[in-house]
């Protein structure tokens, strides 16, 4: 299934090395014209130091701060920095794909936000990243520390922060028994749900200073967390009851390990996590978009039936689920498409609206999608916004 090029443009191909670097030209996802010079402002770069002939990454945490928006004109054009885009999880999958996809148009620096420094750069790497295109910072979403950590680090590092999107997931389904963060958490609902919350809340402010055109946080959904979809109903069904299970604090003995209070199930407390997402983002748009005008949105790139996310599931489904995604549902969808679709999120003029929870169709074309009743219940989501606020230290 090929991404229409209407709705990727040009854009997203790398620019050919030996052209002159101070070149400007009109982006399509912006509308504004891009300075395209690598050498023209400090980068922030991965250090390299050799233990037993393996390359160790470790994070850069001083530079000085990538210029703004540049008042000075170009051939008579107003210039614009490049962008910065902080992903989560992307040193593989789906954050790996729209890290490449952004990293091509040569218009966004990406900060790959991952537990594992090596394998992230490794990743970038075998991806054809340019360096200058991307940076590698520690963020383990399994400890509210790390993301303290990681907010610090990156506000140390000078750059700015026009997009954070929220992808990463773990997914254990065949798990009969709980794991738990650092923090005691759940690990789904911790990793998935909570650690974002804290470092949307966090770097919300970073957001809010950006001086550029387009400001976005953006949330990966789910199909699964989504009731009113026939993905939605296989079982065991999403459903976060009244919370009891939350609001005690998910830790196995105080309370439930799931968030409605319920016995445990793997595969449920994954689809649990998207729900929560899916409220979150809506809970951002009415508190601070307004104010703010900064764009809120989740989206649902398309079943990614090859991804590691399935990497804890039972060996006959992973060797069937592709298959059966391609020809009897025919909703799958490769990384590469599925990132080019998160990379239309991110930077596409024409996806700006904020409180949309994204799709597409089987013709690739972006629609604004319908959540199911407790993926928008207003009051629900204020509710778990409380509650959340308490677990992670921030009420």
């Amino acid at each position: 299934m090929a991404l229409q090029a209407s709705f990727l443009p040009s854009a997203l191909s790398a620019r050919k090395e030996g052209k002159v670097a101070c070149t400007v030209k009109e982006s399509a996802f912006l509308g504004s014209s891009i300075l395209e010079h690598h050498k023209s402002h400090p980068v922030l770069r991965t250090k390299r130091e050799s233990n037993h002939s393996v390359g160790v990454v470790k994070a850069q945490t001083t530079a000085v701060a990538a210029p703004g928006l540049n008042q000075s004109a170009v051939h008579g054009k107003k210039v614009l920095r490049k962008g910065v885009v902080v992903i989560t999880g992307a040193s593989s999958g789906l954050g790996l794909a729209a890290a490449k996809a952004l990293a091509e148009t040569e218009k966004w620096h990406v900060v790959m936000a991952c537990r594992d420094f090596l394998k992230a750069e490794k990743a970038a790497q075998s991806a054809g990243m340019a360096k200058e295109n991307y940076s590698i910072m520690h963020l383990d979403l399994a400890s509210l520390d790390s993301v303290r950590q990681f907010v610090h680090a990156f506000r140390q590092s000078g750059r700015p922060l026009d997009v954070l999107v929220c992808n990463a997931a773990i997914y254990r389904p065949t798990a009969r028994t709980p794991t738990y963060t650092a923090d005691g958490y759940e690990m789904s609902v911790g990793v998935n749900h909570l650690g974002h919350f804290l470092l949307a809340n966090m770097l919300l402010e970073d957001l809010k200073k950006s001086d550029y055109p387009s400001r976005r946080l953006i949330i990966l959904g789910s199909i699964t967390g989504n009731t009113n979809t026939l993905a939605g109903n296989v079982p065991p069904k999403a459903g976060l009851g009244d919370l009891r299970g939350l609001a005690g604090g998910l830790d196995g003995r105080n309370s439930s390990a799931m968030i409605d209070g319920g016995a445990f199930d793997g595969a449920k407390a994954y689809k649990d996590s998207k729900i929560c997402n899916m409220l979150t983002m809506q809970e951002l748009h009415r508190r601070f978009h307004e104010d703010t005008g900064i764009t809120f949105a989740s989206l649902y790139p398309g079943c990614i039936a090859t991804t590691g996310l399935f990497r804890e599931h039972i060996p006959l489904f992973r060797l069937l689920f592709p298959p059966f995604q391609k020809f009897i549902t025919k909703g799958f969808v490769s990384e590469d498409e599925s990132g080019q679709r998160l990379a239309q999120v991110v930077g596409d003029p024409s996806l700006l609206k904020s409180g949309v929870y994204w799709s597409w169709n089987n013709n690739s074309a972006s629609f604004e999608n319908q959540l199911s009743e407790e993926a928008s219940d207003a009051v629900k989501a204020q509710k778990l916004w409380e509650i959340s606020e308490k677990l992670v230290g921030l009420a």
